[in-house]
C-alpha cells in the first residue's frame, strides 16, 4: 500500500513562490548588474555591409559593445537536446547576415536599460536586402538561399542540404504502401497544415551571468537544460567546460520554449569581456519574435480500409517551416510520425516522409506535443473522414483499428528516436476505457453528430485519441543523490529540472516512497551544474519516468546504506536489521533506535561516517501515455464563433504520482491544444514582420474561455515505469486540434483542415 505516492500533496515550493519570496531569475540579480539589450534585424533577410558603433561608445555608461567583429565564430545549435545535437549547425553568436526580422544584430551593456537602448539607437548598420522566403511551401529549391556559409554542417546524416534550403529529411516504409492502396475498397487523400503557435510563457526569457571569486563563470538563468547550457556554452565560446557553472532557478513557465539557448552567450560573453555582471531580460516583444514557435507544418495523407472497416494503409508525407535556423528540425518532425502512427498498429503497410525547410520566418522549436500534435491533428482528421466515407461511427472505427495493451507496431522499431530495431510492446494501454469514459462523460449517444439548439445555433460533438511518450531511450539519462543528514532527514539533490510543472514535489515523493518516511523530511535541490548531478532536463516528457527511476534506485541504495551502518552499529548482521523509516532494530529488539537519534550519532561519534547514495537511469523503452479527448461544441453560424462547451480528457498515465499536479498538467495541456485550435494565430506580413508579438494581439485562451473542463485518469500500471508510473506533461495537448475539428465537421458538414479554425474562415465557408 503506497503511502506518499499516488497522493495529491501541495508542491513543496508553493508556498513561498505564493508569499512572493525571491526565486526567479529576476529576482536574484546581484546590485550594480550592467543590462545588456541586442540591436535586431528589421529586415527578414540582410548581409551586414557596414556597422558603426563609435557614437554607441562614446556614450557615458556604455560598458561594451559585441558586433559580429568581436565574438567567435564557431557555428552551434542552441537545441538543448542530447549530444551530438541531432539538429544541424547553422548558427553564430553575431553573424555578417541576419535572416528573420528580429535576428540579433549587435548588444550592448551598460549601466541601466535607459543607457542601453540610447546606445542600440547610435549604432548604424548598412544593410544590403535580400529577397526574403516566408511561404514554407515555396523554400526547396527556391532562387534565394538561406544558408550560404560553408561551413554549416550536421554531427551526422540527417538529410541536411542547405543549398536546397533543406535543414533535415526523413523518410521510412513498412511494405508497400501504394500496392496496398489499390487494394483498398475506400480511400482517403487530403492535405492538413497546422500553424506558428507562440509558447506565451508568463515569465520571459532571462539570464545573468557574473565572476566568482574563483574566477568560474556563472550563468543563472531561465532554462530547462542547465547541463545542455553549459556544454553549448562552453564549446561555441571555446572556454573550459570546468570554469562554467550553470544554476536553474524557480522557472515561470517554459513549455519547450526555454529548451534553448538565448541569452545566454551573451551574458557569459559580456561579464568575460567587462569583468562585471551582466543581465538579459527578453520583452514581451521580443519573446514573440526572436526566441522561436511551434514548427508550422504541412502533411499530405492517404489512408485505406477494406469494406469490413479494417484499416490497411497509411501514408503521411510532411513539410516542416524550421524557419531561420535548424534547431530541433529533424527530431520534432520524426516525433509527428513517431508519436501518432503507432496509434493504429493493424494495418498492412506504413510510410512517413518528408522535409524539413528553412525560411526567413523566426525560427521554431521545441513545443509541448514537440511534433505529435501537428501529425495527430492531421491523422486523426483523416481518420474521422475515412470513417465518414465508409459511413461508420468514427468511435467504433478507432476501437477496432487502434492498439491495444500486449500489442506493439513496427513503427516502434523503426523510428524508435533513441535506437532503431528495439522492439516495444505496449505493457499499459487503456485507451479502450479511455474512450469507454470519455464518450459515457460527454453523453456521446444522446448528442452525436449535432443538435440544433435555435435557429443560429447548433451544437455537436466530436473525439480523437493520442499517445505521446516517457523520455528517450537510450540517450537521456537522468541521475539522483541522496545524503542522509544528522536529525534523519535527507537532501535529495537531482538535475531534473522543475519548470513549474511539480517535478520537484513527485521526485520528493517517490523518495519519501522508498525511505518510508515523510515529503517534509526530503529536502530538495534541482539543476545546478555544480552541485547536482547529470540530467539531460526537463523535456521529452521525460522527468517522471526517467529522473523519476533514478531517484528510486538512489533512495533503494540509500536505505541499504543505512541498514548496513545500523549493523556496524549494533554489530550484528544487516539482515537482522529492521527498519520502518523511522526505527532501526534488529529482530530479536535487542537493539532499537531512532533515525534521528542514529544519524545523528552517525556525525557525532568515532564511527562518523557520512551517508551519501547516488544512482542513475537511462530508459530502453518509451512507454507511451494515451488519452482520449472529447468536445462539445456550440457554432454561431451567423458569425463563425465556436464556443467550447465542454472537453472531456480520459488520460492512461499509469500511476498518478500526485493526482492533483497531474490533473492540472492535463488541463493546462488542453487549454493550450483549444488555444491552438481556435485561438492562436501568429500573423506575419509579407517582408516577415510579426503582426502578433503581445498578448493583446495574440489571443490565448484562459479557463473562463471554455465551459465545463473534465479530467480523468484510467486505472492503469506501467511495470518499468517508477511505481507503475508514465508521463502525464505532454499527453494533454495532443487532442484538442483534432477534435474540434470532427465536431465543426459534425455540426455543420465542412471541414476545415487548416488550423486555427477561427470565426472568419468558418463563416466564410458556411456562406459559401
Amino acid at each position: 500500500m503506497m503511502k506518499r505516492v499516488k497522493v495529491s500533496i501541495p508542491k513543496v515550493d508553493g508556498l513561498g513562490l505564493l508569499k512572493g519570496k525571491p526565486a526567479y531569475t529576476d529576482d536574484l540579480i546581484p546590485d550594480n548588474t550592467l543590462i545588456v539589450k541586442f540591436l535586431r534585424s528589421p529586415h527578414a533577410y540582410v548581409k551586414i555591409k557596414s556597422i558603426d558603433i563609435s557614437k554607441a561608445q562614446k556614450i557615458p555608461g556604455v560598458e561594451c559593445i559585441l558586433t559580429h567583429h568581436d565574438v567567435p565564430k564557431n557555428l552551434f545549435t542552441r537545441a538543448g537536446q542530447g549530444y551530438p545535437e541531432p539538429s544541424p549547425h547553422d548558427k553564430r553568436i553575431f553573424d555578417e547576415y541576419a535572416r528573420y526580422v528580429g535576428d540579433e544584430i549587435a548588444a550592448v551593456a551598460a549601466i541601466d536599460e535607459e543607457t542601453a537602448i540610447k546606445a542600440l539607437r547610435e549604432i548604424h548598420v548598412e544593410y544590403e536586402i535580400l529577397p526574403e522566403v516566408m511561404d514554407f511551401e515555396k523554400s526547396i529549391d527556391n532562387e534565394t538561399i538561406i544558408h550560404m556559409e560553408e561551413d554549416s554542417h550536421s554531427k551526422f546524416e540527417i538529410g541536411f542540404n542547405p543549398k536546397r534550403n533543406i535543414a533535415a529529411a526523413y523518410s521510412m516504409e513498412v511494405g508497400n504502401v501504394e500496392e496496398e492502396l489499390k487494394k483498398c475498397d475506400y480511400t482517403v487523400e487530403q492535405s492538413y497544415y497546422t500553424h506558428a503557435q507562440a509558447h506565451a510563457m508568463m515569465e520571459p526569457h532571462t539570464a545573468f551571468a557574473y565572476i566568482d571569486f574563483q574566477e568560474r563563470l556563472t550563468i543563472v538563468t531561465a532554462t530547462q537544460v542547465p547541463f545542455h547550457v553549459r556544454r553549448i556554452i562552453s564549446k561555441t565560446l571555446e572556454y573550459p567546460m570546468n570554469k562554467i557553472r550553470v544554476i536553474k532557478p524557480r522557472i515561470g513557465g517554459g513549455f519547450g520554449g526555454k529548451q534553448a539557448l538565448h541569452g545566454e552567450f551573451i551574458v557569459a560573453l559580456m561579464t568575460l569581456k567587462t569583468g562585471k555582471p551582466c543581465k538579459i531580460f527578453y520583452t514581451r516583444k521580443e519573446v514573440f519574435e526572436s526566441t522561436c514557435s511551434r514548427h508550422k507544418m504541412r502533411f499530405d495523407i492517404r489512408l485505406g480500409a477494406d469494406k469490413e472497416g479494417n484499416l490497411k494503409a497509411i501514408d503521411m508525407k510532411g513539410l516542416s517551416d524550421t524557419g531561420a535556423y535548424g534547431e530541433h528540425a529533424l527530431t520534432v518532425f520524426m516525433v509527428a510520425g513517431s508519436k501518432t502512427l503507432p496509434l493504429y498498429n493493424k494495418i498492412n503497410s506504413v510510410k512517413f516522409s518528408g522535409d524539413i525547410v528553412y525560411t526567413n520566418n523566426v525560427s521554431a522549436g521545441a513545443f509541448r506535443g514537440y511534433g505529435a500534435i501537428q501529425g495527430n491533428f492531421a491523422l486523426e482528421s483523416a481518420i474521422d473522414e475515412l470513417a465518414k466515407k465508409m459511413n461508420l461511427d468514427p468511435i467504433k472505427f478507432r476501437e477496432k483499428n487502434m492498439i491495444k495493451e500486449g500489442e506493439t507496431s513496427a513503427v516502434f522499431k523503426i523510428m524508435g528516436e533513441g535506437r532503431e530495431g528495439v522492439e516495444m510492446y505496449v505493457e499499459s494501454c487503456k485507451l479502450d476505457f479511455c474512450i469507454k469514459r470519455g464518450k459515457e462523460l460527454i453523453k456521446w449517444d444522446e448528442k452525436y453528430p449535432y443538435k440544433k439548439i435555435s435557429e443560429d445555433k447548433i451544437r455537436s460533438v466530436g473525439m480523437a485519441i493520442a499517445m505521446q511518450g516517457s523520455g528517450i531511450p537510450y540517450i537521456d539519462m537522468g541521475s539522483a543523490i541522496i545524503k542522509l543528514n544528522e536529525d534523519g532527514f535527507f537532501n535529495l539533490m537531482v538535475g531534473a529540472t522543475d519548470i513549474g510543472t511539480g517535478s520537484d514535489t513527485i521526485l520528493a515523493q517517490m523518495a519519501a516512497e522508498v525511505l518510508e518516511t515523510e515529503v517534509e523530511n526530503i529536502v530538495v535541490y534541482s539543476s545546478d551544474t555544480d552541485l547536482t548531478p547529470f540530467d539531460v532536463g526537463a523535456y521529452a516528457s521525460s522527468t517522471t519516468y526517467v529522473s523519476g527511476n533514478s531517484v528510486i534506485s538512489a533512495a533503494k541504495n540509500m536505505r541499504e546504506l543505512i541498514i548496513q551502518a545500523a549493523a556496524e552499529k549494533f554489530e550484528i548482521n544487516a539482515k537482522e536489521i529492521l527498519f520502518d523509516g523511522k526505527i532501526l532494530k534488529s529482530k530479536d529488539e535487542k537493539h532499537c533506535m531512532s533515525l534521528k537519534d542514529f544519524s545523528t550519532q552517525l556525525y557525532y561519534s568515532d564511527k562518523q561516517k557520512q551517508l551519501v547514495a547516488n544512482s542513475s537511469y537511462v530508459g530502453h523503452i518509451s512507454p507511451p501515455p494515451y488519452m482520449a479527448g472529447f468536445a462539445e461544441i456550440e457554432i454561431d453560424i451567423k458569425t463563425g464563433k465556436i464556443d467550447v462547451i465542454e472537453f472531456v480528457g480520459i488520460v492512461d498515465c499509469g500511476t498518478p504520482i500526485n493526482p492533483n499536479l497531474a490533473k492540472i498538467q492535463v488541463e493546462g495541456g488542453i487549454l493550450q491544444g483549444i488555444g491552438m485550435a481556435i485561438h492562436e494565430e501568429v500573423k506575419i506580413n509579407a517582408k516577415g514582420k510579426m503582426l502578433t508579438n503581445n498578448l493583446m494581439n495574440y489571443k490565448i485562451p484562459a479557463r473562463n474561455d471554455i465551459g465545463k473542463l473534465t479530467v480523468e485518469f484510467a486505472e492503469s500500471y506501467e511495470p518499468s515505469g517508477p511505481f507503475g508510473a508514465k508521463s502525464v506533461g505532454e499527453i494533454g495537448i495532443d487532442t484538442p486540434p483534432a477534435v474540434i475539428a470532427n465536431a465543426v465537421f459534425n455540426a455543420t458538414g465542412i471541414r476545415i483542415r487548416d488550423l486555427p479554425i477561427t470565426p472568419e474562415k468558418l463563416l466564410l465557408k458556411i456562406k459559401q
